[in-house]
């Protein structure tokens, strides 16, 4: 039984290391300065035909309902709405998602970091250890899903926004609905690659520090460890010295 409770508390705290980079990673990239830059990439003023202040107004009054609320999304140009109500529909479920992301990464981490610090000995080693096939197994992950963008990224967009949105909620005409102008294409392809190498050299960072924390513990326990006679030569030395 404590070894399946050793099992279960190993992969929580694999788990939450992995969603905690996560976690940490995205909101270096909710901020107007990227999102500003990105859209200059996209060429989002071309598509919505705003002025770079109109532009902005817009996308920083999103972005703060977003992550601020509360999540109207009702901001306005010259007196019209920016977005429709089945595109502020979306963006709230987009909300729903975040809220939802961040909560269950939260929780995990805090029960990871729990458990952990009230593990001892060899124990403790097992949380490092946990620790770094976390950080490696979100590294795996994110170099297939690189692999995978590269050759189909709109399926892989498309996979995602099944998963988490009800049908037909996030499809957006880019020629009449501003949300897909503002946000283009090109700006989430973009941004998913940086958000994945980012989460790639925090979780090397990770590895990096699990391996030597796990290095230390096994050499620790190498030199508390009683010497064993590899090859009998100190019991036969003994036994010639009493026939003496």
């Amino acid at each position: 039984m404590r070894t399946k409770r050793g099992g279960a508390a190993n992969v929580l705290i694999g788990l939450a290391t992995a969603l905690a980079i996560v976690a940490v990673t995205l909101p270096l990239f909710l901020n107007p300065v990227w999102v500003a830059f990105e859209q200059g990439r996209a060429g989002a003023a071309d598509w919505t035909g705003f002025s770079d202040p109109d532009l902005r107004a817009a996308t920083n009054a999103i972005l703060a309902d977003l992550i601020v609320g509360p999540p109207d999304f009702d901001v306005a140009v010259s007196g019209t709405p920016v977005l429709n109500e089945r595109e502020r529909g979306h963006m709230r479920d987009v909300r729903g998602v975040f809220v939802g992301f961040f909560a269950v990464a939260a929780v995990l981490a805090s029960l990871a970091l729990f458990v952990a610090i009230r593990r001892r000995g060899a124990e403790r080693t097992q949380s490092w250890v946990a620790v770094l096939g976390g950080a490696l197994g979100l590294i795996s992950v994110l170099i297939l899903g690189g692999i995978v963008s590269f050759v189909a990224f709109d399926a892989l967009f498309e996979t995602f926004h099944q998963i988490f949105f009800a049908g037909g909620s996030y499809t957006f005409d880019p020629a009449t609905e501003r949300l897909v102008q503002l946000f283009p294409f090109q700006f989430w392809q973009e941004t998913a690659i940086v958000v994945g190498a980012v989460c790639i050299v925090l979780a090397g960072v990770v590895v990096a520090i699990a391996t030597v924390r796990v290095s230390a513990a096994d050499a620790r326990a190498a030199a508390q460890a009683p010497p064993e006679v590899a090859d009998g030569t100190a019991t036969s030395m003994s036994a010639t010295g009493s026939s003496r």
